[in-house]
C-alpha cells in the first residue's frame, strides 16, 4: 500500500516521476483536465458573476471515480500538474473533486523532470494559487462567451461550422490585412547602379550611393543610363576608409514562440507539430540504460532565464570542448520581455552533457532534430560573441558617390555551432576590401545599372505569424498552435509553400466582424486584455470585474449585430471544366487539405477532384502534360496527366530544357539542374536565378556581352 497519492496529466510524465519517488508514491495520470465547462452549451451563469458551470468530461468519470478511492487510502495527495496556469488550474479541480481543503499545501510543481527538480518540489509543497486560477477561469470564460455567442451568428449569416475566436479572430485580421496590402500595392521601379573597380589587381564591387552628400536613387532607364554615360569617363578616387571592429552577439534561449518560430524555419515544423514533439521531450523518453528521462525542461515560458546551475554546465562543458576563448568572462544576460514570468526558465536541455549525438540512436527523427536545435541554441546562447572586421570605403567620381563595404569574421564566437535562423534571406557583405588609402585611384573595370521593382510585404509564414502575435501581445504562445490550425480548418485561410493566403471565406467573416465587434478585432484592446489576466494572475485585479466590464459592450455589440448583420451568400467561383457525371460547370471549394473542384450538383450529384496545376513541360514517356500533384501528407511531386495510363513521376521540378546529352527530362533538384534520366544522370549547372534589366555602361545586357567576351 502506497502512502502517497501524486496525480500527474500524462501516463508518460507518471512514468518518469514515479522512479524518483520510489514504492511509498503511488503516480497515476488523470489524461489533462477531467473537470470543464460542457460543450453543449455555454455553461456561464451570466446573472450571477458569470460563474462557470463545470462538469466532469464525458469518459473521464471512472478516471475521477478511481482517484476518489485512491485518495482515502493514502495519508496525502499531490498535484503536480504542468508549472502553468492550466496546470494551477487543472489542480485546482482535482483539490475540489477530491474534497482537498484550499489550505492544504498539495500542490508540487517543477520545471524539468530531473530527480533533483522532482525531489525539491516535493520538499516544498504548497497551497495552490488561486490568483493564477482566476487568470485562466478568467481566460476560459472569456473564450467561451466570444466563441459561444459569436458562432451561432456566423452560422446564421454566413454559412454553418464557422466559428470566432477572441484571440483567433484577429489572428485572421492580421493575414487580411496584409493580403489587402499586397492587393492594392503597385510596383515601383528603381534603378541601381554597381562600380567594378580594382586597386592593385584586386577586384572589388562598389554601389552608387548619390551625388554631392544626398542619396539618389535612379527611377527610370533612362536615368540610369544617363547616370552610366556621365560616369564612363570619370576617375574613381577613395575619398575615405573607415575600419571597425563589431561584434555580434548569440541569441538568447528558448522561450514557447521563439522555439516554434524557429523549428518553423529551420526544420519545418508547425507550431502544433512543434509542441507536441517538444511535449515528448519534457515529459520523458526511454534512452536505455538510463530509463525514462526527461530531456528539456518545461515548454510553455516567456522566459529567457536559465538557472546559475546550468549555466555553470554549459560553461565548463565549453572550455572543456571549444576553449576559453569561447566562454565569455560573465554569463551573457538577456533582456526580459514585459510581462514575462520570470520564475520559469527557458527552454533547454536538463542535462547539457546529454549530447543530442548521445542519444540520436534511441529517438525519432523528429524528436532528435527538435532535441539538437534546443541543445545547440543554449549551449551557443552562452558563448563568446562573434568578431567580424569591417571595412567602409567611400569613393567619388567627381561628384558621384559610390560605396564598399568589406566584412570577414575575425573570431566564430558562437557561430561555430549555431546561427539564428531567418525568416528572409540577409544580404551578405563581401569579403574584406583590398587594402585602401584615402586619395588612391582606382581602375574602373566594368560599370553596371540593374532594375529593381519595390515589392509588397511579404506573406505571413507560421514563423512570422507567430512573432507577429508575440510582439502585439496577442495571446499566449501555448495558444498559438490550436489558433492557426483553426483558421484553416474552418476555411479562413490556406496555407501554400509556406504562406498564408486569406480566403474569401476569411475576408467576408472578417468583413462581418470588424463592423459590428470592432473591439474584439482590435489589436490594442486585445493586447490590453492579456495584460488585464497578467494582473489577475499577479493578484492586481478580480476576475470577476474584467469579464463583467467586457461583457458590458460586448452584448450590446452582439444585439445589434443579431438585428442589423445582412445574410451573405458567398457563391463558388465557378471553373471551366465540364461535370462528367452531369455536364455542370465544377466549382472551386475549401475543404480539409485546401482546395478542390466539385460538382454544384451536391448532394444529387457528388463528383469531386483535386485541383492540378499543369505544367509547360511534357512527359518524358508519352508527350502529354506534366501536371503538379501532392500526396495524402501534401507533399509536392510532378507526374503525367494521363496517370493511371502513363505512371511517369518525378519529386523534382521539371524544366523545359532537354538533357543536351540523351535529350531527355532535366529536372531542378535543390539548386541543381541534372538529367532526369538515371541512365544518363548528367549534371548540368548549379541553378543561378537570371537578374532583369542588367545594363553595362554600353548599355547592352550582361547575356549579350558575355556571349561576345566583352565581360570578364
Amino acid at each position: 500500500m502506497s502512502d502517497y497519492l501524486v496525480v500527474v496529466e500524462s501516463p508518460t510524465k507518471a512514468k518518469t516521476i514515479k522512479k524518483y519517488l520510489g514504492r511509498r508514491y503511488k503516480v497515476v495520470a488523470s489524461f489533462g483536465h477531467l473537470i470543464d465547462l460542457p460543450k453543449s452549451q455555454l455553461g456561464i451563469d451570466v446573472q450571477h458573476n458569470f460563474e462557470p458551470k463545470y462538469i466532469t468530461i464525458r469518459g473521464k468519470g471512472e478516471v475521477l471515480k478511481e482517484l476518489k478511492n485512491t485518495a482515502k487510502e493514502v495519508k496525502k495527495v499531490f498535484l503536480a500538474a504542468d508549472p502553468d496556469r492550466e496546470g494551477e488550474a487543472i489542480s485546482w479541480h482535482l483539490a475540489r473533486a477530491l474534497g482537498i481543503s484550499e489550505n492544504t499545501p498539495c500542490r508540487v510543481e517543477f520545471n524539468e523532470i530531473t530527480e533533483k527538480a522532482v525531489e525539491e518540489a516535493f520538499r516544498n509543497p504548497r497551497q495552490i494559487d488561486l490568483d493564477r486560477v482566476n487568470a485562466q477561469q478568467a481566460r476560459r470564460v472569456l473564450d467561451r462567451l466570444v466563441g459561444y455567442k459569436i458562432s451561432p451568428l456566423l452560422w446564421k449569416k454566413v454559412k454553418k461550422g464557422l466559428s470566432a475566436g477572441r484571440v483567433q479572430s484577429v489572428a485572421l485580421r492580421l493575414i487580411v490585412e496584409r493580403e489587402n496590402e499586397i492587393e492594392k500595392f503597385e510596383p515601383q521601379e528603381y534603378w541601381t547602379l554597381e562600380a567594378k573597380l580594382a586597386s592593385k589587381n584586386t577586384a572589388f564591387l562598389a554601389k552608387y550611393y548619390g551625388k554631392k552628400g544626398k542619396k539618389h536613387v535612379p527611377k527610370e532607364r533612362q536615368e540610369a543610363d544617363d547616370l552610366l554615360g556621365s560616369l564612363r569617363n570619370k576617375l574613381f578616387i577613395v575619398a575615405d576608409v573607415k575600419k571597425q571592429e563589431r561584434r555580434r552577439r548569440p541569441a538568447p534561449p528558448f522561450t514557447t514562440s521563439s522555439l516554434q518560430q524557429e523549428a518553423s524555419r529551420k526544420l519545418g515544423f508547425t507550431a502544433r507539430k512543434t509542441m507536441s514533439v517538444a511535449q515528448q521531450l519534457y515529459e520523458g523518453l526511454d534512452l536505455g540504460q538510463e530509463g525514462v528521462v526527461g530531456l528539456i525542461t518545461y515548454i510553455r515560458t516567456d522566459s529567457t532565464r536559465i538557472s546559475q546551475a546550468a549555466q555553470a554546465e554549459v560553461r565548463t562543458y565549453l572550455a572543456a570542448e571549444f576553449g576559453n576563448l569561447f566562454v565569455p568572462d560573465k554569463p551573457p544576460l538577456y533582456a526580459a520581455k514585459k510581462g514575462a514570468q520570470e520564475a520559469h526558465e527557458a527552454i533547454r536541455p536538463t542535462a547539457v552533457l546529454r549530447l543530442p549525438e548521445r542519444v540520436m540512436s534511441l529517438l525519432s527523427r523528429d524528436q532528435y532534430r527538435l532535441y539538437k536545435l534546443i541543445w545547440e541554441r543554449l549551449v551557443a546562447s552562452q558563448m563568446s560573441a562573434a568578431v567580424y572586421d569591417t571595412v567602409t570605403a567611400k569613393i567619388m567620381a567627381d561628384d558621384y558617390e559610390f560605396r564598399a563595404t568589406g566584412s570577414q569574421i575575425k573570431f566564430a564566437g558562437f557561430m561555430k555551432l549555431y546561427t539564428e535562423g531567418r525568416d528572409e534571406e540577409e544580404k551578405e557583405e563581401g569579403g574584406l576590401l583590398p587594402e585602401l588609402a584615402a586619395g588612391e585611384t582606382l581602375s574602373l573595370l566594368q560599370l553596371d545599372s540593374q532594375q529593381h521593382f519595390t515589392q509588397p510585404p511579404p506573406r505571413f509564414s507560421e514563423a512570422m505569424l507567430v512573432k507577429t502575435l508575440e510582439e502585439k501581445g496577442i495571446g499566449r504562445p501555448s495558444t498559438y498552435a490550436p489558433i492557426i490550425d483553426t483558421l484553416q480548418t474552418r476555411g479562413y485561410v490556406t496555407r501554400e509553400n509556406k504562406l498564408f493566403y486569406a480566403t474569401e471565406l476569411g475576408h467576408v467573416v472578417l468583413e462581418q466582424l470588424l463592423e459590428f465587434f470592432p473591439d474584439i478585432l482590435d489589436v490594442d484592446f486585445t493586447a490590453q486584455m492579456e495584460e488585464k489576466l497578467d494582473q489577475i494572475a499577479e493578484g492586481g485585479l478580480e476576475w470577476v470585474e474584467v469579464i463583467r466590464s467586457f461583457y458590458e459592450s460586448f452584448i450590446k455589440s452582439l444585439q445589434l449585430a443579431e438585428e442589423h448583420m445582412e445574410k451573405v451568400v458567398i457563391v463558388p467561383e465557378e471553373s471551366d471544366q465540364e461535370c462528367p457525371n452531369c455536364g455542370r460547370f465544377l466549382v472551386y471549394k475549401m475543404g480539409r487539405y485546401g482546395k478542390f473542384l466539385a460538382c454544384p450538383g451536391f448532394p444529387e450529384c457528388r463528383y469531386a477532384k483535386p485541383i492540378v496545376k499543369e505544367l509547360d513541360v511534357n512527359c518524358p514517356a508519352c508527350g502529354k502534360p506534366l501536371v503538379e500533384r501532392k500526396t495524402k501528407r501534401r507533399r509536392k511531386f510532378y507526374g503525367c496527366s494521363r496517370y493511371p495510363e502513363c505512371d511517369f513521376t518525378t519529386w523534382d521540378i521539371p524544366q523545359k530544357a532537354k538533357c543536351p546529352k540523351c535529350d531527355y527530362l532535366t529536372v531542378l533538384k535543390g539548386k541543381t539542374l541534372l538529367c532526369a534520366n538515371k541512365e544518363c544522370g548528367k549534371i548540368l549547372k548549379e541553378a543561378s536565378p537570371q537578374k532583369e534589366g542588367k545594363k553595362t555602361a554600353a548599355g547592352k545586357t550582361r547575356k549579350e556581352l558575355e556571349g561576345r567576351g566583352k565581360i570578364g
